[in-house]
């Protein structure tokens, strides 16, 4: 598991002036709570960029006055117009609690089904997940190598250890979806294979 290390500088006054006068010196403003903190800090903006521009899970380890907190992302907060980022919140991590986190999916292998025609569709980009913070991962990783025509891989086939999965369990997470073509030239297949309405069958001589 990945851990980024930010460096940070506590912040004796909250407000929104205050955060203004940060974010022109090229600061973030940012909360750490948890474990019956509150503190109120912030670091340059290039501190968060390789935990925020990634596809990957990561965890912080946040560094303040001598100070060290395990951390996770809890909110980013960026400006609607020019997508600026503006403020963060961190939760200091329990190592004897449970957190519920949003983790990637990433697949993995080539599916039988794509070699049939059929197109690999990703439905959840990411998964709900209960777990201990020993128990973090990355990204979730799902095996679609034998995942045939017509088929899915729904949240309750996915089991790994130390992992409660939150989402509905019917809920697919990826499928390999069968062509229009395909579908529209099976149609008159099983058409012409079909009895026709009222048929017995031929008649005996």
């Amino acid at each position: 598991m990945k851990t980024i290390v930010i460096e940070g500088t506590v912040r004796e006054q909250k407000g929104s002036h205050q955060c203004r006068r940060l974010r022109a010196q090229g600061f973030v403003p940012c909360n750490l709570y948890g474990a019956g903190k509150n503190i109120l800090f912030c670091a340059p903006d290039s501190a968060f960029r390789e935990l925020l521009y990634t596809p990957e899970f990561y965890t912080a380890h946040i560094r303040i006055n001598g100070e060290e907190y395990p951390a996770i992302l809890q909110e980013a907060q960026f400006h609607p117009v020019t997508e600026r980022l503006l403020h963060l919140d961190f939760r200091i991590l329990d190592p004897n609690k449970k957190i519920v986190v949003e983790l990637p999916v990433r697949l993995e292998g080539t599916a039988a089904g794509t070699r049939e025609g059929g197109k690999l569709q990703q439905r959840l980009k990411k998964l709900k997940v209960r777990l201990y913070p020993k128990d973090l991962v990355e990204h979730i990783s799902v095996d679609v190598t034998q995942l045939g025509l017509g088929k899915s891989i729904r949240v309750g086939d996915l089991k790994m250890e130390g992992i409660e999965f939150l989402n509905a369990p019917h809920l697919p997470v990826v499928s390999v979806r069968i062509p229009r073509a395909a579908k529209e030239e099976g149609a008159p297949a099983a058409a012409a294979e079909a009895p026709a309405a009222g048929d017995k069958g031929a008649t005996k001589a």
